[in-house]
């Protein structure tokens, strides 16, 4: 199973958005999206933790009310809800979300309560201690650890181990390394940026892919 990365199905998708999302979602693949709390407690898909890149605004998602981040726009980028999100994958395809702050255990019971009811989600972070949170605070929701290239090995090995989580969200450059796919855990390969790399890797390794 593959994965569309931030939802850029090719250059003329922008990421994280719901356009981008539901064509993503029209080629019936799965997509992974990123997410933060506004000021206001509201879910929404945005990679960085600031205005800047995209906007040209240096401000901080956290420090925003929903309702005011909603007024920007920029080449038809909005930043959406979660929700809105979810809505439109119509519970049919796997949304990989992926928890950039780390956010307290309020949040992350309000997170769960609010993707109760879309089964294909799946919750995944480079900030280990949310995914560990959110299985105390529901121990079957379908989680995941995410590696960085500066993981090493043994790390990843380490973390493998533990029964409670569902997924392996790894760098590319552990997609050739033979102890790590050994690991009997569904293994996700990121970023695949080439139709080349995803010819090379796609039959034998699930992947998260852009631009193709």
């Amino acid at each position: 199973m593959h994965i569309i990365h931030r939802g850029i199905v090719n250059k003329n998708y922008k990421e994280n958005c719901l356009e981008s999302f539901k064509a993503s979602f029209k080629r019936k693949y799965g997509i992974e999206t990123d997410i933060h709390a506004t000021k206001d407690n509201k879910f929404v898909c945005f990679h960085d933790f600031t205005l800047k890149r995209i906007f040209k605004i240096n401000k901080s998602i956290k420090n925003n009310n929903y309702k005011d981040l909603k007024k920007i726009k920029y080449k038809k980028f909005k930043i959406p809800l979660l929700k809105e999100v979810l809505e439109v994958s119509k519970n049919k395809f796997p949304v990989f979300i992926e928890i950039k702050p780390l956010l307290n255990k309020k949040l992350l019971s309000k997170l769960i309560s609010e993707t109760k009811k879309f089964n294909k989600c799946i919750f995944i972070s480079f900030k280990h201690e949310n995914i560990h949170n959110l299985l105390k605070i529901n121990s079957n929701i379908k989680s995941g650890l995410s590696f960085s290239n500066k993981h090493s090995v043994k790390s990843i090995l380490k973390y493998g181990l533990n029964k409670k989580i569902k997924y392996l969200i790894l760098d590319k450059k552990f997609l050739d390394n033979k102890k790590v796919q050994l690991i009997s855990k569904e293994k996700y390969y990121y970023t695949i940026k080439t139709r080349k790399e995803f010819l090379k890797y796609n039959k034998n390794n699930s992947l998260i892919f852009e631009n193709l």
